[in-house]
């Protein structure tokens, strides 16, 4: 079974169990930091680090529910896995969360899944292959203007730059993000926030491979199995796009976006 077959296996077990657990009703819980927990998410990567290091036992473990270790930094290739992105959103009942699976291969993702459950989309993306949605490829939109374009951001990345009138949206979790962007269903998305690897590595790569150019804000890719996994900004769209962002983004010194 190829690495792909195996995430896509994983997410469709994950996303019917995230939907049971939603059924029930969740529980909920504070992690350190005040950030919500639910058994869902917990019940998830226990699900997925069974199902995923049983099949590849050698392969780093790198999940926001898990405890990190430096074992992973002695791995070529390693699992980048956020168990549900977008816990606000899972706990009120709306449907922008997701399940993100990726591989990662010498600091860049190789192979990507993000599920959708409540949308009942999996987006799937592997090196050397066509990004798919629910098995039709996909394709990142054309658009080379700001001005008017539909824009996934929230108020702290609005508040960041002069922005011309965009037709603006939210959803709550940056791997539905990137995978919005690389359908075409958004022209772009952008965010001044800290973030980490299990945010983006699924959806880096579909974008990516959908023609999209994903970066920080100075324009940078993303590099992934960094001894503290955070990145600084995230910038999705077409290239003509992107540098639009990037120039607008670009300017803001890092310490105000930690």
């Amino acid at each position: 079974m190829t690495d792909l077959a195996l995430l896509i296996e994983a997410a469709q077990e994950a996303g019917d169990l995230a939907l049971r657990y939603q059924s029930a009703g969740l529980k909920v819980s504070s992690k350190i930091g005040g950030s919500p927990v639910t058994d869902g998410d917990l019940a998830i990567d226990a699900l997925l680090k069974q199902r995923l290091l049983g099949a590849q036992p050698n392969y780093g473990w790198l999940s926001e529910e898990s405890a990190d270790s430096a074992y992973r930094l002695t791995r070529r290739q390693l699992f980048v896995i956020d168990p549900i992105d977008g816990t606000t959103a899972y706990l009120k009942g709306t449907p922008w969360y997701s399940i993100s699976l990726a591989v990662v291969e010498d600091g860049r993702p190789i192979a990507g899944v993000v599920c959708a459950p409540a949308l009942g989309e999996i987006y799937t993306g592997e090196v050397g292959a066509e990004p798919r949605l629910n098995g039709k490829a996909i394709r990142v939109s054309e658009r080379r203007e700001l001005e008017g374009c539909a824009m996934l951001a929230d108020a702290r990345t609005l508040a960041a730059a002069d922005w011309p009138p965009m037709d603006v949206a939210r959803r709550n979790s940056i791997a539905l993000r990137l995978c919005l962007v690389a359908s075409g269903s958004f022209d772009g998305m952008a965010s001044v926030s800290h973030l980490h690897e299990w945010d983006m590595a699924a959806g880096d790569l579909i974008a990516g491979l959908a023609g999209a150019q994903v970066s920080d804000n100075h324009g940078r890719p993303i590099a992934y199995n960094r001894d503290i996994p955070r990145s600084r900004g995230l910038i999705c769209a077409n290239p003509i796009l992107h540098s639009l962002i990037e120039a607008r983004l670009g300017a803001i010194p890092a310490s105000t976006t930690v």
